[in-house]
């Protein structure tokens, strides 16, 4: 059976239309990082040099301690579908649009940026929407 994949191809994830802030914010590091804080380190300390799957199972991993090179662990990870970065705290709650160029690879666009209105008004991609956090 073909592992899930939460990879998206030339496609940018807008905030969440009901996302609280006008600028992006940087989550809050505390003794325990939380996932908006390790998806923010991922991404933003390599832009465009991890994939989305390569995110979610860094950030798997790090908070259950499994070693990020355990194939074994990653391979049963992604064994089931698991929530694309669309469900991310990044795009709901923190301001961040998430990029991902041709390859898959991500990268952080603030909202308040030339850069996302740039890609937000792109025909080029395809584009989607962080989840809401509240239902309509």
């Amino acid at each position: 059976m073909a592992p899930h994949t939460t990879n998206y191809r030339s496609t940018f994830i807008e905030v969440a239309e009901d996302c609280p802030v006008d600028h992006a914010e940087e989550p809050p590091v505390g003794d325990t990082p939380t996932i908006a804080a390790l998806h923010h380190r991922l991404i933003a300390e390599e832009p465009y040099g991890r994939t989305s799957d390569d995110v979610l199972f860094a950030t798997h991993a790090l908070r259950r301690g499994i070693a990020l090179d355990d194939t074994a662990a990653r391979d049963a990870f992604f064994s089931t579908g698991q929530p694309c970065l669309r469900s991310s705290p990044l795009g709901k709650r923190y301001g961040w649009g998430i990029d991902h160029d041709a390859e898959g690879r991500v990268a952080l666009v603030p909202r308040e940026s030339d850069d996302y209105a740039l890609r937000a008004a792109d025909p080029a991609i395809a584009h989607t929407r962080a989840m809401r956090s509240r239902r309509a």
